[in-house]
């Protein structure tokens, strides 16, 4: 039996990169994995790939009537939800001084206010249950701050504060909320904001201590812990995983 067994987990950008990942380990740990994604073909593809009664559904984190109808969707399949990951994330690199302001809402409509529309949804659920694990997938950027995503950082520090606040709040219900830092990584996001470039690889991967961009399943190994029993008596914490770039 794995450490999930029977655990009805949320993963909300799970259609690829580090999301799929997470979906995949917690699935091989024995959760039943609710995959969402903004798109629905790359959700159902990773749900079919998994396995273990793992269905696929689209979701949009910046709506919340989107959020709430998935939310709503899988209580009443499930009758409960026993983990939450937010992982659902967006970037566009470059100098703040020469950003879009269009770009900032987009960037903390998926990165903040997506996490916060789905814990506003969960987290009644979970303190009902009087159990319940949040894991919200933030970045070292929101801890060290990060050249040409200043508003990403921005909004990844507000989802370090508001895991810390909520998991004040939820402790009274036996529910749980912590944070997970990747450093760079080695997905389509990474490359899309520049990570493509060999010389900007090179010299990443030259400045991490264990010499290699993280890997999705570096990622969701310490998500599985965290969303497991054994990690019931952890909260409010953040955790790097960033093959020692950053060390606190």
């Amino acid at each position: 039996m794995g450490k999930l067994t029977g655990k009805i987990t949320v993963v909300t950008g799970a259609g690829q990169g580090i999301g799929r990942g997470i979906a995949e380990k917690l699935a091989a740990e024995g959760a039943t994995v609710v995959v969402t994604d903004i798109n629905e073909t790359t959700a159902k593809e990773t749900a079919d790939r998994i396995g273990g009664g793992a269905i696929g559904v689209r979701t949009d984190v910046t709506s919340r009537e989107s959020v709430a109808a998935m939310v709503g969707q899988v209580h009443r399949q499930f009758g409960r939800i026993d983990v939450l990951v937010n992982n659902a994330g967006w970037d566009k690199a470059g100098p703040f001084v020469e950003s879009d302001p269009d770009d900032w809402d987009r960037v903390v409509r998926i990165n903040l206010y997506g996490v916060l529309n789905t814990c506003r949804a969960v987290l009644p659920i979970m303190a009902e249950q009087g159990s319940g694990s949040v894991v919200n997938i933030a970045s070292d950027a929101g801890r060290v701050g990060s050249s040409g995503e200043a508003v990403y950082s921005a909004a990844k520090g507000g989802v370090i504060a508001f895991t810390k606040s909520i998991a004040r709040e939820m402790a009274r219900s036996q529910v749980n909320a912590n944070a997970v830092c990747p450093g760079p990584a080695d997905t389509a996001l990474f490359a899309s904001i520049g990570g493509d470039n060999p010389k900007l690889r090179e010299a990443l991967t030259k400045a991490i201590p264990f010499r290699r961009l993280a890997q999705p399943s570096d990622l969701a190994n310490v998500v599985a812990f965290l969303a497991s029993d054994e990690a019931d008596y952890v909260t409010g914490q953040t955790v790097s995983v960033s093959g020692g770039l950053t060390m606190s």
